[in-house]
């Protein structure tokens, strides 16, 4: 379908582009998104522009929270938007139930690589040990971030690695 072409090409530039620059442009991602509820709108009338919005603002819903939080940047999330406003919002749940799962194995790799493994793994230890006032409370985790700079990677290959999982199991 025409539809998937598009948003293939997106996934491929956003890919791109937060590889290269560690950005997710507006300029590709607003059009995008107009391409979407108008592709979805002359497919299936109003029916369609519902399906879209839905979509989008599960897209949204969804990585929100994270962003605000500091785990990842506006772009990562206007891109799970645009997803849901291409596919609507089964299948932009399905590709986050994937994006996470792909991220956190990243995620892994990436601590592995860096060294960071066992010095994150014991700061989760002493912070779920200082909650249940087993040990003295202390920001572990903080502290860590504060003292060690730390690996990050595009979260860009997470979500089209999501993505196309959710292709494939749909």
């Amino acid at each position: 379908m025409f539809i998937d072409y598009i948003l293939i090409c997106l996934l491929v530039i956003c890919l791109y582009t937060d590889i290269k620059y560690k950005k997710i442009y507006n300029l590709v991602l607003l059009p995008a998104a107009v391409i979407a509820l108008t592709g979805n709108l002359y497919l299936n009338g109003l029916e369609g522009v519902l399906f879209s919005m839905k979509g989008f603002l599960l897209g949204l819903g969804v990585l929100i929270i994270p962003f605000i939080f500091g785990g990842m940047g506006a772009g990562d999330v206007k891109l799970m938007a645009v997803i849901g406003a291409f596919k609507g919002p089964e299948f932009v749940w399905l590709a986050f139930l994937a994006t996470a799962i792909a991220g956190g194995i990243l995620s892994l790799i990436v601590m592995i690589k860096s060294g960071q493994f066992k010095l994150r793994l014991r700061a989760i230890w002493y912070t779920l040990l200082s909650i249940f006032y087993i040990v003295p409370r202390a920001d572990v985790i903080g502290s860590i971030h504060n003292s060690v700079k730390y690996q990050t990677f595009p979260y860009g290959i997470a979500i089209v690695t999501g993505t196309a999982v959710a292709y494939i199991l749909r």
